[in-house]
């Protein structure tokens, strides 16, 4: 039988098993990052730089004292890896064999991507093998010596493969910089590396799920995975979980009914949580863009590959998130050279909540961002709705940095 919840509550509940209703939900320091990593799953990798990358800036929410040489250390440590999740990811080394059935699929050639060239895998392979991790970079170089019978794109996508079907891992990364290594001397050899069976790698979704955002649907659980069948074990583990008593099914006004462990069910929140979260637009907590419409009525796109024209709030827009509601987006951009984080245009979408309960924890939030991002300036450029400019310039105007 179905249960029903408010549609309080399951903002709640979700927000809550996310780290996003509480100060440190998951400690402090290195030892915290791990902690968010193995509770969340993964966190996405993203390139872009329009403020600090999206891997740091997601731990740095639920962090208060993230560094972001912390994943890096971890890296090296052996208690996270590089792969794919639904994209490039960051994922706790202990969940190593549920990549394995991706791996394995890339290595019987049963992907249409990463068509390498078999000479040049083999070469790269036996250049790591004999001389050590190598950087994408020194391949390049390689590509330039005299005599040399391949170029550097064979080269670069001859690593991708390896990478992808398990031969190579990454052994370290400054920046963007990867560093690749033989598996066999990444990977610590305590790892299960046994090949899940398909229903245990589908009960691995579930309960990644439930446990990273509190409740699922089939659809969430299956985002991006291809094949009925994963569907199918899906619906077996769920149907399962139903009968041991570990989940229910619950159904709240105006939306699908959801799968939700019932220890969360259970759970009483807080509904004064007034916390104000910058989030990444690539933040575990945001990524399913329908699912956060439905539950939040907040309709979040990024638009950095939109045409300028057609941009409707900006290129790389922030949602601000304030205890359970998101209320509005920003478009910023650090200035590294001159030190300055300039909002570019704060939308404020949400009308109804008074402008003094979100604005001073706004700025507050806002500064310590600036600083993560290595900045001791701000800078508002344009406010929507343009009446509330004056107010939050003069709210901006108080933040005051240590030189």
């Amino acid at each position: 039988m179905e249960k029903k919840l408010a549609s309080g509550q399951l903002k709640l509940a979700t927000l809550d098993s996310q780290g996003l209703t509480q100060h440190a939900p998951f400690g402090t320091g290195k030892d915290a990052v791990l902690n968010a990593l193995e509770h969340l799953g993964y966190i996405q990798i993203d390139t872009l730089s329009m403020v600090e990358r999206a891997h740091h800036h997601t731990l740095w929410t639920r962090i208060p004292d993230f560094h972001t040489d912390y994943l890096e250390e971890l890296v090296e440590e052996r208690k996270v890896f590089e792969y794919w999740f639904h994209a490039a990811s960051y994922l706790p080394m202990k969940d190593f064999r549920y990549v394995l059935p991706q791996m394995l699929m890339i290595k019987r050639g049963e992907s249409r991507y990463y068509n390498a060239d078999h000479r040049v895998m083999e070469y790269v392979r036996d250049i790591i093998r004999n001389e050590g991790s190598k950087r994408a970079r020194d391949f390049e170089n390689e590509s330039h010596k005299a005599g040399s019978w391949w170029n550097w794109k064979p080269a670069k996508l001859a690593l991708e493969r390896l990478f992808m079907q398990g031969d190579l891992m990454i052994s370290g990364r400054v920046g963007m910089q990867k560093t690749y290594d033989l598996t066999e001397r990444v990977l610590p050899s305590s790892i299960d590396t046994t090949e899940p069976t398909p229903l245990e790698f589908a009960e691995y979704l579930v309960k990644t799920n439930l446990r990273a955002y509190g409740f699922t649907t089939l659809k969430q659980i299956t985002h991006l995975r291809k094949g009925n069948d994963v569907k199918k074990d899906v619906k077996k583990v769920l149907q399962t979980m139903l009968e041991e008593g570990l989940i229910s099914q619950v159904k709240t006004e105006g939306l699908s009914s959801v799968f939700m462990l019932n220890h969360v069910l259970e759970k009483t929140f807080d509904p004064g949580n007034s916390n104000i979260w910058l989030l990444s637009p690539f933040d575990n907590a945001i990524i399913h863009r329908d699912r956060i419409k439905q539950i939040f009525d907040f309709d979040f796109r990024l638009e950095c590959y939109t045409p300028k024209e057609k941009r409707q709030y900006g290129y790389f827009c922030l949602p601000i998130l304030f205890g359970d509601q998101f209320i509005g987006r920003v478009d910023c951009k650090a200035h590294r050279k001159e030190k300055k984080l300039e909002l570019i245009h704060l939308h404020i979408e949400n009308s109804t909540i008074d402008l003094d309960l979100w604005l001073k924890p706004f700025v507050e939030t806002v500064k310590r961002f600036a600083v993560f991002n290595g900045c001791e300036s701000l800078a508002l450029t344009k406010v929507s709705p343009p009446k509330l400019s004056t107010s939050v310039k003069k709210e901006l105007s108080k933040a005051k940095f240590k030189k």
